[in-house]
């Protein structure tokens, strides 16, 4: 446990001081990007605007053969590309590889200026993410970096979903975690083949008597661990976003899971596959309906404080903080989206 005092102050001399806040950016997607496929690589640039976060993937998918070559790829990407607001993140082989070593090193030292988040697979508890935290304060006086890359903890294991809240507050670099349901599924001896979503015989049936035909509903297998995710994380003010959905070809079903990680209080979800950034875009930008009603709250109470009437339904201040939390992420989403921002009246 670090005690409050030093928890801000930088871990390596000559590092950047930690933040004492997140950066205020868009994140609805973080989307993924295999850097030793030159013909992918070469399409980042046309992906700018299309998506808020670019992700260099050197972990799973990634061939044992060719870790090296993802990870030079990612370095050569990451020199070449003027990535401006769109957020430069990868995802690190685990702690327990025989690749991760250097991916900290030589990617820290070639590109850490550059770089925003370091998304650390399986973190099983604290003690990854301050092995990782000294780590990076090391590189980051060696290589004069000028400010803190974050963490990104992915959420995989039965013993880190375990560990969430100690996670959570493990380090100021934390940026925020994502579910990992394929790893954790195996984790938990879960009897399910699926990346992400739902499954058929995960249901509960509707009332009935004996002999009657029953309607059944299915249910969501990531339901608790998504909430509990969110919790530990909003609680500290880091942020928490759903995984990957592994079926390309169900979009509905991809819709479905974003929109219920997204109305449990996510900020985003990763995109493996382009169609998956159009959906990602859509369910994670607030609904114009739901901004035009929270624009009405916020000018109706602008100091949050007392109780109106609006279209018959009584609104107070806990009402006014959920309207602000509306209009603040609309804001965001209208500085990237040009036809949003038009739509919000921004």
């Amino acid at each position: 446990m670090k005690l409050p005092r030093p928890f801000y102050q930088p871990l390596a001399i000559g590092a950047p001081a930690p933040l004492r806040e997140l950066p205020v950016k868009l994140e609805r997607m973080i989307h993924f990007v295999p850097p030793h496929v030159e013909k992918v690589t070469a399409k980042v640039p046309e992906l700018l605007q299309q998506v808020d976060v670019v992700l260099g993937n050197l972990e799973d998918a990634i061939p044992a053969d060719a870790k090296e070559a993802a990870r030079k790829g990612f370095i050569a990407m990451a020199k070449a590309v003027d990535f401006g607001a769109t957020g430069l993140w990868t995802r690190i082989n685990a702690l327990n590889s025989p690749w991760a070593l250097d991916d900290i090193t030589e990617i820290v030292a070639a590109i850490g200026n550059k770089l925003d988040v370091i998304m650390l697979p399986k973190v099983e508890g604290a003690w990854d993410v301050h092995y990782l935290d000294q780590l990076l304060a090391q590189l980051e006086a060696r290589h004069a970096i000028k400010r803190p890359i974050l963490i990104h903890a992915i959420l995989e294991t039965a013993q880190g979903v375990n560990n969430v809240e100690a996670i959570a507050t493990a380090s100021p670099r934390m940026h925020g975690m994502s579910l990992g349901p394929a790893d954790l599924a195996v984790s938990r001896g879960m009897k399910t083949t699926r990346v992400g979503g739902g499954h058929p015989d995960y249901v509960v049936l509707a009332d009935g008597k004996a002999g009657d035909t029953r309607q059944k509903f299915q249910q969501d297998l990531w339901h608790y661990t998504t909430a509990k995710m969110v919790d530990a994380c909003m609680a500290v003010g880091i942020k928490p976003f759903y995984g990957p959905f592994g079926d390309f070809s169900d979009l509905d079903g991809c819709e479905a899971q974003f929109r219920n990680a997204f109305l449990m209080g996510c900020a985003g979800a990763w995109s493996l596959h382009p169609t998956q950034i159009v959906i990602a875009k859509r369910v994670f930008s607030p609904d114009p309906a739901e901004v035009t009603m929270a624009k009405k709250i916020i000018a109706a109470m602008p100091d949050g404080s007392g109780a109106v009437m609006i279209d018959g339904k009584m609104q107070d201040d806990a009402t006014w903080k959920q309207a602000k939390v509306v209009v603040d992420l609309a804001r965001l989403v209208a500085g990237k989206d040009p036809d949003l921002a038009a739509i919000y009246g921004f």
